[in-house]
């Protein structure tokens, strides 16, 4: 089985320079203070369409052109930020694109998804939509975009850790959420190309934990029902399974209760001020469970925030509750 390797991450930056923003690294002086750490935010709340997703769409779509296989169509299958993902990078290339969602998707994104030109079918569940791209991608012409099941959209994903690690130089660790895992796999490529000594990390909901399980019993386990998180952004129902022989070499693999989630959630939009989504946020209960383990100097540790698109009903959720009485710390 073919696997990413740092090659493709650099030509896909290579691909991608002049189609998305090479987004901020942000830090705050405060948080750190508290932690006694350097913790480093690479800001892809701040991409194009507000999510780091645009980046392996776009590379996916740019690498078939080159190959003089320029799509006639695009199909996606997607009830958050890879539609939008898709709808822009196809739009970039006057490419027509439909995406399959289901009747529940956010009308906020669902728009958005329209705005940039791509035409919304709607079904009521998700295996429903799922059925229908698996049988619109034979159509003659037309090419579906897995949302990270692809070594093309992985080594998109791969080009924020890259950009960050190139900037940066050494860190002592790295984390990333994981949902599917395209981005958690590409971040560790980039680590250990640009900063081999540093730890690898991911993070997912405890509630959402079909890849923590996977990686206990070595073999891919699915969610058996919708999750109940608020970060929604890493609900996936199961890692593929490109990228779950990359999660396997990750160092360290957390695990974050919902109460986590929620308090680094209003704490990066307060202390970055910055529109953050839990599941950017998540990676902070990571962050300082393994801050927690280490001894010696201040170590610097680099966050890839990987969205800031957040509906006004979850965005009530996050706020339901005041967190913010509790100072950070270890």
């Amino acid at each position: 089985m073919q696997t990413l390797n740092i090659e493709d991450v650099i030509q896909a930056h290579r691909r991608l320079k002049p189609y998305v923003h090479r987004t901020p690294i942000l830090t705050s002086s405060l948080l750190n203070q508290w932690l006694g750490h350097d913790i480093y935010f690479k800001a892809e709340c701040l991409q194009k369409i507000g999510a780091f997703k645009i980046r392996g769409a776009t590379n996916f779509i740019i690498k078939r052109i080159e190959a003089g296989d320029k799509p006639k169509r695009i199909v996606a299958n997607s009830s958050g930020n890879h539609a939008q993902a898709v709808a822009l990078a196809a739009s970039l290339f006057d490419i027509p694109a439909t995406i399959y969602t289901t009747e529940t998707v956010s009308a906020v994104k669902a728009a958005a998804t329209e705005y940039y030109g791509a035409k919304v079918l709607k079904f009521p569940t998700r295996l429903e939509a799922d059925a229908q791209v698996m049988q619109a991608k034979e159509e003659i012409g037309t090419v579906w975009i897995p949302p990270f099941n692809h070594l093309d959209v992985m080594a998109g994903q791969a080009t924020a850790s890259y950009e960050a690690l190139d900037e940066l130089g050494e860190v002592d660790a790295v984390f990333a959420p994981c949902g599917g895992g395209g981005l958690a796999s590409g971040t560790l490529i980039s680590t250990r190309a640009l900063s081999p000594q540093a730890c690898a990390a991911a993070c997912e909901p405890i509630e959402a934990n079909d890849a923590a399980r996977s990686l206990r019993s070595g073999k891919i386990e699915s969610l058996s029902s919708p999750p109940n998180t608020i970060a929604d952004g890493v609900a996936t129902p199961a890692v593929g399974d490109l990228t779950f022989p990359l999660l396997q070499q990750l160092d360290a693999f957390y695990e974050v209760e919902e109460q986590e989630i929620l308090y680094w959630t209003q704490w990066l939009q307060h202390l970055l001020k910055l529109h953050i989504e839990p599941t950017s946020a998540m990676c902070m209960g990571g962050v300082t469970e393994w801050l927690r383990t280490q001894s010696g100097k201040k170590k610097r540790v680099l966050v890839v925030l990987s969205g800031g698109n957040i509906s006004e009903s979850t965005s009530r959720k996050i706020w339901q509750d005041d967190h913010l009485r509790t100072v950070p710390s270890l």
